[in-house]
């Protein structure tokens, strides 16, 4: 292996322990690589030669402290010049331990939450009196944190008065919030809330609108700037109400044609029962007299004839006087038909929308926790395991941040196409918010998961998007946990929600399952 190799190794090396590329890890990486090729340079060799020239109590204390370069090696000589006893290193050490949780307890109660939230962490690592390996752990999350953050938003202030990034408290002070509502994107966004509260405003049942809700409606179109007037708000409540009345009337009409339709049917049939019943002790009597039918009666048979057609008659005026009836009714039976239906299908839409996310078209977080407690029942009843998966799309705040949210709203499209595309048919996937998605598989164990998480995580990883000539690299990362490892379906949530922040904590792009 040539030594260009050996440096891609390293970089990569780096990349996946998500540190960044600095002279010291750089140097600590290369060496590994170096040394993993059979590789051997002077400059990694250095350690180990200045190490050996040290006596053995340096050398026992060098491997207690974990002495990885030189520039860890220098820093340890010089502490141990600049020690005058080992009481003064102790208290120096309580210092600035005392000073660090001060310094944390700041950054706890600024405005980031990012950094809120990486105080909080620190500051109950320290609690713990953690390892060398953790403290190193939490010092890069640092770096990382002071490497990529970005204040460019507050740049949107500057159309509102001067910007001080410096003063925060400040900045905000001198905001000229007079007028706000006098800017164009005020007006954009009262456009748009007009545009949906007049869509609301139209009956959903009713076949027609009200003049007052015309009226109504057409004056929030033209001017929504009235949207921010107390004397509108009454008018709009009123329109609703009205709204609702309408769609009850129209119910209230159809059910009533249906019920006047379905008491004509019932008369009509009662009518036939009773000339059946007339007619059917008509028969009986003509039955005996058929019975003690003899040569020397003939008469008696020339009765029964005649009753019998009667009998005939008045059945057959009865079903003409039905049918003709029945096709009377019959257009209009056809169209509350096709009304019913029709607001079948429509309760049914809104049953369905009520539990689909609108962007990904997935199950929202409503369904998918309908859908769990039903697992959940189906577990403790009949013991049918499951296991959830949660995926994190990684870095999706820097693509809103670089492409804009249409971009991010594309993004989170094109995962949701590839989760479901494989997803088995009884599998449930759903997106639970934000960048954060579900996976529920039944009859799986968490070994199962991992496999199915995995397919997802390559095949996101393979792929990419193009959006406005700007390809967009995408990675994942997932926690697995199933019911069978968790006392409870709240245990489940924590363990595979924890899992997935092991996997973004370890460097993203992975799966993780204990």
């Amino acid at each position: 292996m040539n030594i260009q190799a050996i440096i891609k190794k390293a970089v990569k090396r780096l990349e996946l322990e998500g540190k960044l590329l600095t002279p010291d890890f750089y140097a600590e990486a290369f060496c590994k690589e170096a040394a993993k090729a059979g590789f051997a340079t002077e400059d990694c060799s250095k350690l180990e030669k200045f190490t050996a020239s040290l006596n053995k109590e340096f050398q026992d204390e060098l491997k207690k402290y974990h002495i990885k370069n030189i520039s860890e090696l220098s820093r340890f000589l010089i502490s141990k010049l600049n020690r005058t006893n080992p009481s003064h290193c102790a208290n120096l050490l309580d210092a600035q331990s005392v000073f660090t949780r001060r310094v944390l307890q700041v950054i706890e109660v600024l405005h980031n939450k990012e950094a809120t939230e990486l105080a909080k962490r620190s500051l109950d690592l320290l609690n713990r009196e953690p390892s060398v390996t953790e403290i190193d752990q939490f010092r890069q999350l640092w770096i990382n944190f002071i490497t990529t953050y970005d204040d460019t938003f507050l740049q949107k202030l500057k159309a509102l008065g001067e910007v001080d990034k410096t003063n925060l408290k400040k900045t905000i002070e001198d905001l000229n919030l007079t007028n706000l509502c006098d800017k164009p994107l005020g007006i954009i966004e009262l456009s748009t809330i007009a545009s949906l509260l007049v869509s609301s405003l139209t009956p959903s049942i009713a076949p027609s609108i009200n003049d007052k809700i015309a009226d109504i409606s057409q004056k929030i179109k033209s001017n929504p700037e009235l949207l921010q007037s107390a004397s509108v708000e009454a008018e709009i409540k009123s329109a609703i109400a009205l709204r609702i009345a309408l769609d009850k009337q129209s119910v209230k009409e159809m059910i009533e044609s249906i019920d006047g339709v379905l008491d004509k049917l019932s008369l009509r049939l009662i009518e036939m029962i009773e000339s059946s019943d007339s007619s059917t002790a008509e028969i009986q009597k003509i039955k005996k007299e058929l019975e003690s039918y003899n040569e020397k009666t003939i008469t008696n048979f020339s009765v029964a004839h005649k009753k019998i057609y009667a009998i005939a008659i008045a059945l057959e005026k009865n079903t003409q006087a039905l049918t003709s009836d029945l096709k009377k009714h019959n257009n209009e039976v056809n169209l509350l038909s096709k009304k019913i239906e029709h607001l079948e299908q429509e309760l049914q839409r809104a049953r369905d929308e009520s539990k689909e996310d609108f962007l990904t078209k997935l199950y929202n977080k409503r369904a998918l926790e309908e859908l769990m407690n039903i697992k959940e029942a189906e577990f403790e009843r009949y013991g049918h395991n499951f296991t959830v998966v949660f995926l994190d799309l990684d870095h999706f705040k820097a693509i809103n941040d670089t492409y804009g949210h249409d971009a991010g709203d594309a993004v989170l499209f094109a995962f949701a196409k590839i989760l479901k595309n494989e997803a088995r048919a009884v599998d449930i996937v759903g997106r639970f918010g934000g960048e954060e998605f579900i996976a529920i598989l039944g009859e799986t164990d968490a070994k199962g998961g991992v496999v199915f998480a995995e397919k997802v995580r390559k095949k996101l990883k393979k792929s990419s998007l193009m959006y406005k000539d700007n390809q967009i690299k995408l990675t994942v990362s997932c926690g697995v946990s199933d019911r069978k490892s968790n006392f409870s379906l709240q245990s489940l949530l924590k363990s595979a929600d924890e899992n997935l922040y092991k996997a973004k904590h370890d460097g993203r792009d992975r799966v993780v399952h204990k």
